[in-house]
C-alpha cells in the first residue's frame, strides 16, 4: 500500500442546488473554493442517477440509469485533479420507495435535496493513469 500523511485544511458544509447535478455541483465548489484535495459525505435525495458499473476484466465503465426519485441514504467521495479540474470520485447509496438499494460510483443525478460535508486537505492529489486496472488514481 503507498501512502501519504496529509493535514487537514478548511471544512465546509454544504446544501446542493435543487434541479443541479449531484458530482457536478461538488466539482463546481471545488473549483471555486480552490480545493485539490477533499474528503466528502452527503446525503439526500435525486430525482434520478447514473451509475458507473467498472467491469474488471474489459477494463470499462457501463453506465446504468435509474429514472425514478431515489433516496441518497449515503454518499462518501474524494475532491482531486484530474486533467487539470476538480473531480469528485463519488459513491453513493440510494433507496427505492420499497426500500430496495442501489449503489455505486455515481457519476451523475439530479438533486432533489443535498447536503454535504467536505473536508480539504492541505495538499493537492493528481491523479494519473495507472496501468494495471486502467483508472486514473493517485499515485503517492
Amino acid at each position: 500500500m503507498d501512502y501519504r500523511e496529509l493535514d487537514g485544511g478548511r471544512e465546509f458544509v454544504a446544501r446542493l442546488e435543487h434541479g443541479g447535478d449531484w458530482r457536478a455541483q461538488i466539482e463546481r465548489f471545488a473549483a471555486d473554493e480552490g480545493v485539490g484535495a477533499a474528503f466528502f459525505v452527503g446525503l439526500g435525495a435525486v430525482r434520478d442517477a447514473e451509475f458507473y458499473f467498472y467491469d474488471q476484466t474489459e477494463q470499462e465503465y457501463y453506465p446504468e440509469v435509474f429514472d425514478e426519485p431515489l433516496e441518497v441514504a449515503a454518499c462518501v467521495g474524494n475532491v482531486s485533479m484530474l486533467d487539470g479540474e476538480p473531480f469528485a470520485h463519488t459513491h453513493a447509496v440510494c433507496s427505492r420507495e420499497d426500500g430496495t438499494a442501489l449503489a455505486g460510483h455515481l457519476n451523475a443525478g439530479t438533486v432533489f435535496a443535498g447536503e454535504l460535508y467536505v473536508r480539504e486537505f492541505d495538499a493537492e492529489l493528481h491523479r494519473e493513469h495507472d496501468d494495471t486496472t486502467d483508472l486514473d488514481l493517485w499515485p503517492l
